[in-house]
């Protein structure tokens, strides 16, 4: 349920980045920052628990930022 949540995030990103890409900012550091809490969270388990739970987190942050990236990435290299 949360990988089809991050997905959808995701797209949503992708999208808004392409269209409008100065107003996709806002939302994309919004979610890092939500996503950024929940690792926090994760990570105060002991040892090695907390390197497990706060590690979906860490790549769920990483696939908005790239998506996000992506979207103004291709945005710049369309010819109008």
């Amino acid at each position: 349920m949360v990988v089809a949540v991050v997905i959808g995030v995701c797209a949503v990103l992708a999208v808004l980045a392409f269209f409008v890409p100065r107003l996709s900012r806002h939302p994309e550091r919004g979610t890092q920052r939500t996503l950024g809490a929940g690792a926090r969270a994760g990570g105060k388990a002991p040892g090695v628990l907390g390197r497990l739970f706060s590690k979906p987190f860490h790549t769920s942050s990483r696939a908005v930022s790239r998506s996000g990236s992506a979207g103004r990435r291709t945005r710049r290299r369309m010819p109008f």
